[in-house]
C-alpha cells in the first residue's frame, strides 16, 4: 500500500510540474487584520505582483486574510487546490496573532521544530544592538518539519517553503523592507526554477506628465503590432500627476527580446515626445539634477502654497549636495516676497508678475544659475491657479495654468508642472504645451 501511495503521489507531483512548465499559476496571500481592515495600505502585494510580471510570471489570484486561524486554514486549502505556487506574506512575527508557521504546519500535516541556526541569528541580532532577545522571539525560529529555510538578511523573521497538496508555498515576512530584499534574492529565483521557464523578459517604462490614460491609449493605438512576432504587451499605470506607460516583452534570447521591443519603444518615444519626463526607474527630479550637474549649474527655489514640495523633491535628488542652492518657502505670496527682500510692494493680484519677481529674486539672492518659482493659489473652490516662472541671467520664462479639482490636486499638479517646466527649459522645449489636467480656454 505504501508503494502504491508513493507512486500515486509522485505521479501527481509530476503532473503538477508539467503544468507549471506550461504556465505556472501563482497566488499571493497577504495576512493581517490591519491589512484586511484597510488600516495598513497593502503595498507589499503591488510590489510582489509587479516584480513577478517583470520576470514573466503571472499572478492569477490575490487574497487577503485576517489573523484568524480558521480563515487562514481555509485560504491555504483553497490556494493549494488551484495554484502551483503560493506566496504567503505576513504572520511570521513573534506575537500571538502571528500564525503563519502554525497554520502552515497544520495544512502540511507536520509538526513545528526549532531551527537552531536561525535562533542563534536572532540572538546575535539583539546582542549586536546591546539588547537581550525577548523570549517570544524564539517563536520565529520554529519552522514546519521538512520545510526549506529561506534567508532574511535584514530582519528576525526568516522565510520558509513547504509543499501543501501539490502547491509549493513560500512564506515571507510582512515588513516591506524585508520582503523587497528577500523577493529579489530568494523568492523570484526559486519561482523561476519551479516554473521551468527559460524565457528572457524585459520591461521598459515611460513616465509622462500632462497626458491622461485615455488620451495616451488613443495615441498609441496599434504600436504593439510593430513588434516582430508579437510578444510585446502595452500597459498603463496612472499615479497622478504622472502616467506610467509600460512595455513588456518576452522571448527566447536577449537579442530576440530587444528586437521585439525596439520598434515599439521607438514609436512610444515619438508619439509621447516632450511629455516624457523620465524612463524606467529614473525620476523627473533626478533627471533635473543630472542635467544641471552636466552643465556645472545650480538652481534656487521660491515657492508658496506648495507645502515646500518643490524644494523637498529636488534636495532629496541632489546626491552631490551642490546643485540645490537654496529654497525659500512661504504659505503666502506676500510672505515669500518679503523673505526674498522685496522692498517695494508688489501687486499681489498679479501673481504672474509675482512669480517672475520671485524667480529672479531667489536666483540673485542665492547666486544660482537658475531660479524657479512656483506659486499655487487655491482660494477658489473646485480649482486652483498655478503660476510658474524660471529665471536665468539671460531671460525669464513664465507659465500659468488652472487645475480643476481639489486644492490638493492643484498643489500636486502645480509642483509637477513647475519641475516639468524647468526640465523643458533645460531641454530647449516649449513650456506652453497644454496638459490634460488644466482647464482649457475655449
Amino acid at each position: 500500500m505504501r508503494k502504491r501511495y508513493e507512486s500515486a503521489t509522485i505521479a501527481l507531483l509530476c503532473e503538477a510540474q508539467q503544468a507549471r512548465s506550461i504556465r505556472m499559476r501563482i497566488e499571493i496571500i497577504c495576512t493581517g487584520d490591519e491589512v484586511l481592515s484597510g488600516k495598513t495600505i497593502n503595498t507589499n502585494y503591488s510590489h510582489m505582483a509587479r516584480r513577478l510580471q517583470e520576470v514573466g510570471l503571472d499572478v492569477l489570484w490575490g487574497t487577503t486574510v485576517g489573523d484568524d486561524r480558521a480563515s487562514l486554514v481555509e485560504a491555504f486549502g483553497l490556494a493549494s487546490k488551484r495554484a502551483d505556487a503560493v506566496i504567503v506574506n505576513g504572520g511570521l512575527g513573534p506575537t500571538v496573532d502571528d500564525l503563519s508557521q502554525e497554520v502552515a504546519a497544520q495544512a502540511a500535516g507536520v509538526e513545528l521544530e526549532l531551527h537552531e541556526a536561525w535562533l542563534e541569528r536572532i540572538q546575535a541580532f539583539y546582542t549586536a544592538r546591546g539588547r537581550v532577545m525577548p523570549p517570544n522571539n524564539r517563536k520565529q525560529a520554529m519552522l514546519p518539519v521538512g520545510s526549506e529555510f529561506i534567508d532574511n538578511p535584514v530582519g528576525t523573521a526568516c522565510g520558509f517553503a513547504i509543499d501543501i497538496a501539490t502547491a509549493r508555498f513560500f512564506f515571507t515576512p510582512g515588513v516591506p523592507r524585508e520582503i523587497k530584499r528577500m523577493f529579489d534574492d530568494e523568492i523570484i529565483p526559486r519561482l523561476l526554477r519551479l516554473s521551468g521557464t527559460q524565457a528572457v523578459v524585459a520591461l521598459q517604462r515611460f513616465h509622462s506628465f500632462g497626458l491622461g490614460e485615455s488620451r495616451v491609449d488613443d495615441m498609441l493605438q496599434g504600436v504593439e503590432a510593430l513588434a516582430p512576432e508579437g510578444e510585446v504587451k502595452l500597459g498603463f499605470q496612472a499615479h497622478y500627476p504622472q502616467l506610467e506607460t509600460k512595455l513588456f516583452a518576452r522571448g527566447d534570447t536577449q537579442a530576440q527580446v530587444e528586437a521585439r521591443l525596439e520598434p515599439v519603444a521607438r514609436a512610444v518615444r515619438e508619439k509621447l515626445g516632450a511629455y516624457i519626463v523620465a524612463l524606467d526607474s529614473d525620476t523627473l527630479e533626478a533627471g533635473l539634477m543630472a542635467e544641471l550637474s552636466s552643465r556645472a549649474a545650480n538652481v534656487a527655489i521660491a515657492e508658496a502654497g506648495t507645502h515646500g514640495a518643490v524644494g523637498s523633491r529636488l534636495v532629496a535628488a541632489d546626491t552631490e549636495a551642490s546643485i540645490f542652492a537654496r529654497g525659500v518657502v512661504a504659505s503666502s505670496v506676500g510672505g515669500l516676497l518679503q523673505a526674498l527682500g522685496e522692498r517695494e510692494t508688489k501687486d499681489q493680484s498679479n501673481l504672474a508678475a509675482c512669480a517672475i519677481s520671485a524667480a529672479n529674486g531667489v536666483r540673485v539672492q542665492a547666486g544660482a544659475s537658475y531660479g524657479l518659482a512656483v506659486l499655487v493659489d487655491v482660494a477658489q473652490a473646485g480649482s486652483g491657479w498655478v503660476y510658474i516662472a524660471i529665471s536665468s541671467v539671460d531671460s525669464s520664462i513664465s507659465r500659468a495654468a488652472c487645475f480643476v479639482g481639489s486644492a490638493e490636486r492643484a498643489r500636486v499638479g502645480g509642483v509637477e508642472m513647475g519641475l516639468d517646466c524647468l526640465r523643458r527649459v533645460l531641454a530647449g522645449l516649449s513650456v506652453d504645451d497644454l496638459v490634460d489636467f488644466e482647464k482649457h480656454n475655449t
